[in-house]
């Protein structure tokens, strides 16, 4: 039992197109995709917990950490830009590990993305 297999993505796909299986149809734009990160992102927590802890224990420093932070989400994003233009089929880090890195890999960050 080969536990880094890897199963053709591209096969997987038409096999569902001939079952007649009903796939997703990619209609959302640059700027739909920007939007929904940029909503994903900011948070009404965002703007009270940090200005409370900014407020009794930090310094100006925080301003540089979130540039970090933002570069850090920024470099994340454009990875899952590059699998999913990659990747013909839709899915999460599961469907990309699965495809690039083998089965155990894709059950060992399935798992995590449960937790």
């Amino acid at each position: 039992m080969n536990l880094f297999r890897t199963k053709p993505v591209q096969s997987q796909a038409e096999a569902d197109a001939a079952s007649g299986e009903h796939t997703l149809k990619r209609v959302l734009t640059a700027r739909h995709l920007v939007a929904l990160g940029i909503g994903a992102v900011i948070g009404a927590g965002i703007f009270v917990l940090t200005g409370h802890a900014d407020a009794t224990h930090a310094g100006p420093a925080v301003m540089l950490s979130f540039v970090i932070a933002g570069f850090a989400c920024g470099l994340a994003g454009l990875c899952y830009a590059e699998f999913a233009s990659m990747l013909p089929v839709s899915g999460s880090a599961y469907s990309y590990a699965y495809a690039t890195l083998g089965e155990l890999v894709a059950w060992f960050i399935g798992c995590r993305l449960v937790l």
